[in-house]
């Protein structure tokens, strides 16, 4: 039988890579995971190394909504300190192991397949447990034919990874670079042989919505907007936290040209010419490349300070004690350091790159916008914002109450939960559902 459409679901929650510190896939399912289960649906979260960060104390154990967690664990190719290891023969434990580690050894980046895999392998063993499965943008090909087996599945894409792959592409200098880099991406022709067979596919923005029909050959009618947002209640205004005078906050969590690390470092150049000014960046120093070349080139070694590993306490402290935040991106699927920036009251200089001016909002307004890609005019925004106290204070103001009317996880988890109703009573897999005995438990 199918669920009445007030009942609690049974969510099987899908993701390769679910720490939040490896980017905005982890962030999303730690959230969307929350809040479903405040809801009061049964969530169970199957994922990869590095493993998600899951808010199971913010969950109501005497409410009606759970929040649980298995591992789908993989060979952890690429962890800290050893990435790109050798696993020793005792770690193999069948031919999905051994498709690993090949695909890593010659080049490519194995996790969307091969977790795919191990996925089907679980749910084929528990078949009539979750009502619903949904994908955070594996786009395996174990997760196709999921109905014959009695899932409905949902499919998250937060933006085509053929974007990722084009930019880096661009920037890769010379043939050998440049043959490496599409070895790397090879998964991405999987993901779009998969996204064009799927049902029901959500995403975060109507710019991302547009690339997915463009890059992934998915029709037009199975693609449904969700924006996702911020957890207000953590990411707030705090007028106990001092502010300090002439920072620049931003959250790079991977060092690739995409995020656009590297123009506002030589904006920052510009702006230290003019006025006190330094940049907190939130992740990792890169040892080498573009960045690291440009802080060293440019003499801000001592202005540029970079943050790994925070928790979330301190994380938003670091937002609300700066002057001004930034996201200088290319692109963006939508941009949750938009969203949480804004939701401190923090004032925001975003680039026009992808979704962002969705999330950020108009320009003067909610925020101060610029071009993708062009230093100079990071600059003038941020050493307007710097030197305007009475605008920052409006233009943070004015983004926190966009972030409360627009991106909330709350309301992603309530829009979500109806895409997930919509797949189940369109009856995919209720055949097999009903040829094993499904039911209620």
């Amino acid at each position: 039988m199918t669920a009445s459409h007030d009942a609690p679901l049974r969510i099987a929650l899908l993701s390769y890579k679910g720490n939040p510190f490896c980017g905005g896939q982890g962030v999303y399912v730690r959230h969307l995971s929350r809040e479903l289960a405040r809801l009061g649906h049964d969530v169970r979260v199957l994922g990869g190394q590095p493993y998600p960060v899951l808010d199971h104390h913010a969950v109501d154990p005497s409410g009606p909504g759970r929040l649980a967690f298995t591992e789908i664990a993989s060979l952890d190719l690429y962890r800290d300190p050893d990435p790109f290891r050798t696993p020793a023969l005792a770690e193999y434990r069948g031919p999905v192991d051994v498709l690993e580690t090949a695909i890593m050894r010659t080049g490519g980046f194995p996790e969307p397949l091969t977790f795919s895999l191990r996925a089907r392998r679980h749910l084929s063993l528990h078949r009539g447990r979750y009502d619903v499965v949904h994908d955070n943008q594996t786009l395996g090909y174990g997760l196709l034919g999921l109905d014959r087996i009695g899932f409905p599945l949902v499919t998250t894409i937060h933006h085509p990874i053929t974007v990722d792959r084009q930019l880096d592409l661009d920037a890769a200098e010379g043939t050998l670079k440049k043959l490496s880099v599409r070895r790397w991406y090879g998964f991405t022709r999987m993901q779009r042989r998969v996204a064009a067979r799927l049902d029901s596919v959500l995403t975060v923005s109507e710019s991302s919505a547009r690339e997915i029909v463009d890059h992934l050959d998915v029709a037009p009618g199975r693609v449904h907007v969700v924006p996702i947002g911020a957890d207000v209640e953590l990411w707030s205004p705090d007028a106990s936290v001092a502010e300090v005078p002439g920072r620049i906050v931003t959250t790079a969590s991977a060092n690739v040209p995409l995020k656009g690390l590297v123009y506002l470092i030589e904006a920052l150049a510009k702006v230290r010419t003019e006025r006190d000014a330094h940049l907190v960046v939130v992740g990792k120093r890169p040892e080498d490349g573009p960045v690291a070349d440009a802080i060293k080139r440019l003499g801000l070694e001592d202005a540029v300070e970079f943050r790994g590993g925070i928790d979330d306490a301190a994380f938003v402290d670091l937002v609300r004690s700066a002057q001004v935040a930034c996201v200088p991106s290319l692109y963006e699927g939508f941009s949750l350091p938009a969203a949480e920036a804004m939701a401190t009251g923090t004032p925001l200089v975003a680039t026009t790159g992808g979704a962002i001016p969705e999330v950020a909002g108009p320009d003067g307004e909610t925020c101060l916008a610029v071009p993708p890609g062009d230093p100079g005019a990071l600059a003038a925004a941020l050493g307007k914002l710097l030197d305007e106290p009475e605008l920052r204070a409006r233009i943070g103001a004015a983004g926190r109450a966009r972030v409360l009317e627009r991106f909330t996880w709350r309301r992603a988890a309530e829009l979500t939960v109806e895409r997930y109703r919509e797949a189940i009573a369109s009856g995919i897999g209720q055949h097999a559902r009903a040829g094993r005995g499904w039911r209620y438990v």
